[in-house]
């Protein structure tokens, strides 16, 4: 079942999001970041939970915002799943829930960037799957 992880339930998707954001080492550390600094500027978090569960299998991390290249859109920070769940659809069915998601939010597109390298296949299959299409390159500087 997908649920929207409100506080004091932001801990419920740290090991599903540290699946991806590997550099998360500390779960209280995780619920401040998200809680404190993350949501007051727009971010949501939805997972994908078993019914009777504690434990998502699959966290979605989002927001929705305005700008002049793309209108009102819904980006897609975070999309992970657990190693053990992973294959059974759930984070698929995140997506879908995020695309219905940007349409009651009134968006004009769903935006989302993605790593490259051989472990990204099967994400990079999944957006394309999904009707993504890969639009620009994203250029990064260090500072």
């Amino acid at each position: 079942m997908i649920v929207e992880l409100l506080p004091p339930h932001t801990e419920r998707a740290f090991d599903a999001m540290r699946e991806l954001r590997t550099g998360l080492d500390q779960r209280d550390a995780f619920v401040r970041q998200v809680d404190e600094v993350q949501r007051p500027a727009g971010y949501r978090l939805v997972a994908w939970v078993p019914d009777g569960s504690d434990r998502a299998l699959a966290v979605a991390g989002f927001r929705v915002a305005e700008n002049l290249a793309w209108g009102r859109h819904l980006y897609v920070d975070d999309l992970s799943t657990l190693a053990t769940a992973r294959r059974q659809g759930h984070a698929g069915t995140l997506l879908e829930w995020l695309l219905a998601e940007a349409e009651r939010e009134g968006c004009r597109q769903v935006h989302l960037d993605s790593g490259v390298g051989a472990d990204r296949t099967a994400a990079h299959r999944l957006y394309l799957n999904a009707g993504f299409r890969i639009s620009s390159h994203h250029f990064t500087r260090e500072l």
